[in-house]
Order: C-alpha cells, then structure tokens, then sequence
C-alpha cells in the first residue's frame, strides 16, 4: 500500500483529494494537513511515499516545506499541487525537492496517474507547466535582465496589470514598477508595446 500524505490549507479541497485517493485501491491517505509544520511533526509516525503540497501555506510555505521535508525524509517524492502557473515558482519548487508540479484543475484520472508516475521514478507535470520548462530552456540565455525582470516581463506581455503581476509573484506593486523601469533601463526602451515587442524579438521571454 502506497502511503500519500495531504499538505493543503483549503479544507474542501484538501478533504476532496483525500477522498479521491482514498477511493483507490493502492493507495492510502496517511495524513492531511492545513500546514507545513504540522505534517512536519507527523512525518516520521506517517512516513508517507507521496506528499500532495500546496504553495500558498499559513506559517512555512511549500517550497520552504519541500525543502525541510526532504532534509528529513530524502526518499519521500513531494508533487507540488497549486493553482499558479509561473516559472519561477516552478524552478524553487524543484530546486526545493518536489519532483512534480501540478495544477489544482487537473483531473482527477491525471492526479491519480501523477502520484503512480512519482512512484516509478518520473517527474509528473501539468502539460502547461512542462512547456513552460521547455520554453525557458529555449530562452536567450544572454539575456540582460535578471529571473525576476524576465519574470515580470513574461507577466507584462500577457496584458497583466501592476497588481495582478504583484499578486501573482508575491512582491509589492512598486516592487513591480521598480522592476519595469530597470527593464526600460536595460532594454533601452521609452514605452511597454517596445519594450515587449524588443524582448520577444531577442528571445528574452
């Protein structure tokens, strides 16, 4: 039997993925839990093959759980589970030890299949966030601007606002107004449709 272990602060959803997992043979659910630190405390009674972690946690965060939980438990395979999609939360989430990154509206066959394929060796991922990877290997690497600008960039390009690209990297807004004025700087640009239109031609997003 398959032990799986739910990190997630949501109850519904956490209490729905448990009866998803639970309803198949193989598996059993060990442990659900609202915060990093208290499936932290449980790790060695459960001792979970799989963990299911969410992102966005009250206390510890999840890239800061994965790292933590693989410290003490290096074997354990960590699919991260969240509702963003940007790569930079991805490339922490891995470099922290999760060896998958899925999406919240993935369904349920796929859930089920992502924590089978985690088992076997594999690295589970959303087709959206595995061609994001792709996408960011295929990049400019001589770009001038930092992880962080790209990001921003990338965020800028899509028609997002200051507060939504605030919301969604987790910076403040004049953070963000920050970011864009370095990226005028280094771009040698006056205005955003330049700015983008500089950065796709040379690949730097």
């Amino acid at each position: 039997m398959n032990k799986i272990t739910i990190v997630e602060d949501n109850d519904v959803v956490r209490e729905g993925f448990a009866l998803l997992i639970d309803s198949v043979n193989e598996f059993e659910v060990v442990g659900t839990y609202a915060t990093c630190e208290e499936a932290i405390r449980k790790l060695k009674d459960d001792y979970p093959d799989v963990i299911l972690m969410d992102i966005e946690l009250p206390g510890i965060s999840g890239i800061e759980g994965c790292s933590r939980i693989k410290k003490l438990l290096p074997e354990v395979n960590i699919i991260v589970i969240t509702v963003h999609e940007n790569s930079e939360l991805v490339f922490e989430a891995l470099c922290a030890g999760a060896c998958g990154y899925i999406t919240k509206n993935t369904e349920y066959s796929r859930l089920i299949d992502s924590i089978k394929e985690a088992m076997n060796g594999g690295a589970p991922m959303s087709s959206n966030i595995a061609r994001m990877v792709v996408e960011s290997f295929q990049k400019n690497q001589d770009t001038p601007l930092t992880s962080r600008e790209t990001q921003v960039l990338e965020l800028l390009s899509k028609g997002k606002s200051y507060t939504v690209i605030a919301d969604e990297l987790f910076i403040h807004k004049e953070t963000v107004k920050s970011h864009i004025k370095n990226i005028y700087f280094k771009l040698q640009v006056h205005s955003k449709a330049e700015d983008i239109e500089k950065a796709l031609k040379n690949k730097f997003i």
